[in-house]
Formats: C-alpha cells, structure tokens, sequence
C-alpha cells in the first residue's frame, strides 16, 4: 500500500490537483467525465470463472458501464485476465480478490451482505426476477458462475433473490460475457433513469481519480513522495 491510499480528504483534492500537472487536459478531463459516471449500487462478484476470454471480457464490460468494484471469488481456478479482450479495463476498475483457504465464495457473500449488499445469483435454472423487474433501491450484488457448471450450490443457497434472461430458443443459457453485458447495459440504464442515489460519494470519487493518476502517470509513485514530503 502507498502512502496515498490513506489521505485526508482535503490533502487528497491538492494531490489531485497537483498530479493533473502531469497528465494531458485531455485525460484529465476524461477521468472527470468517467468518475462521474461510477456506481459501487450495483457491483458484481465472479465464481470461479476460469476462461480467460470471459473473465476479460466482463472486466471490461464493467468499465464501459461504469460499475467500479468486481469481487473475485477463486476456489478451484484463478482468474486471468487476457490483456488483448480487456483492453486496460483493469486499471480503472478495483479488483476483490477471495482466494485463502476455505470456502472463498462464503467469505465473498459474507461481505457483501455486511457492506449492505442484496446477493442476486444468475442462473436460468431458478424462478425469479428478469432485468427489467429486479428491485434496485438497496445496492446489488449479482453473483455470476461458470459457463458449464453455473454457481455453486453455495452460492444458490445464500443469495437473496435470483435472476434469469427471459429466452425462448432452444439453447437455455447464453456465454457468461454475453450475460453480464446484457444485465448490466439494463440495470446501469435503470439506475441512471431513477431517483436512487447511486453515485459515488465525492470522497470516493477523489480516490479513484488519484488511483487513475498513478496508472497514468509515469513515474508516479515518485512524484506523490516528493508531494507528500512537502506536506510533512
């Protein structure tokens, strides 16, 4: 952990203000943009998804749709993230990683529902909500699993409420990528459509564009010392 990470907020805004010496208009103002646009109300938390095309794939959905956190759950496989599908999503998103020993998907679920989280497991195979009719006013949680196999029987068992794509062929699941995609363009759009508070909180918001900054920037970890050092 640097030395930044745990800032006064106050002290956060002049780092702010003093790394954007070093990154183009340009940039910075797409970072404003982009952090505006961030929820932690909605999140997402990835069984055991081992398929590397996938598990990039969903990162970088995540980015285009503006959701910040993605809890990685890893019992039986790690999760690799292919650079050529992601395309850097990585760096603007903040990765949860469950991998101790243990049941990492009970340990995942525990926090989220600590942190106030409705856990909504996808699956085809249970009655539940659709897209379009999910409750969002408390945040949410939807939990993915693997293409094959699906969620674990765990994970059925401590979520909250279920969710399923409506189809009507002959194939009943679509590609994990595809799923998450489909549930997220609907749920961010709904959110940004209501009266629910769904943004990031202005403190929140400085974090994340420090963290933005340091990816950035070269040399960055350098220059925040030599800014800190002034501040002592």
């Amino acid at each position: 952990m640097h030395r930044a990470d745990e800032l006064i907020p106050s002290v956060t805004k002049e780092l702010i203000e003093y790394l954007r010496c070093f990154a183009t208009e340009e940039r910075f103002s797409k970072f404003r943009e982009a952090v505006h646009f961030r929820t932690r109300h909605l999140t997402i938390a990835l069984e055991d998804i081992f398929q590397s095309h996938n598990a990039s794939a969903v990162l970088r959905t995540c980015d285009c749709f503006g959701i910040q956190d993605v809890h990685i759950i890893e019992n039986r496989n790690k999760y690799e993230v292919n650079p050529d599908v992601a395309l850097g999503a990585s760096k603007w998103l903040d990765l949860i990683r469950y991998n101790e020993p243990g049941n990492n998907t009970v340990a995942c679920i525990t926090r989220l529902k600590k942190e106030g989280y409705r856990v909504v497991a996808t699956t085809p195979h249970k009655d539940g909500f659709i897209p379009g009719t999910l409750p969002l006013h408390q945040k949410t949680a939807l939990i993915f699993g693997t293409e094959m196999a699906g969620l674990t029987p765990e994970a059925l068992e401590l979520a909250d409420d279920f969710i399923r794509i409506p189809m009507v062929g002959f194939t009943e699941s679509l590609n994990i990528s595809v799923s998450a995609a489909i549930f997220m363009q609907n749920l961010t759009t709904r959110l940004r459509n209501s009266d629910i508070r769904w943004q990031l909180s202005d403190t929140e918001k400085d974090e994340i564009l420090v963290n933005w900054l340091r990816q950035s920037i070269k040399k960055s970890d350098m220059i925040i010392d030599e800014f800190l050092e002034k501040k002592i």
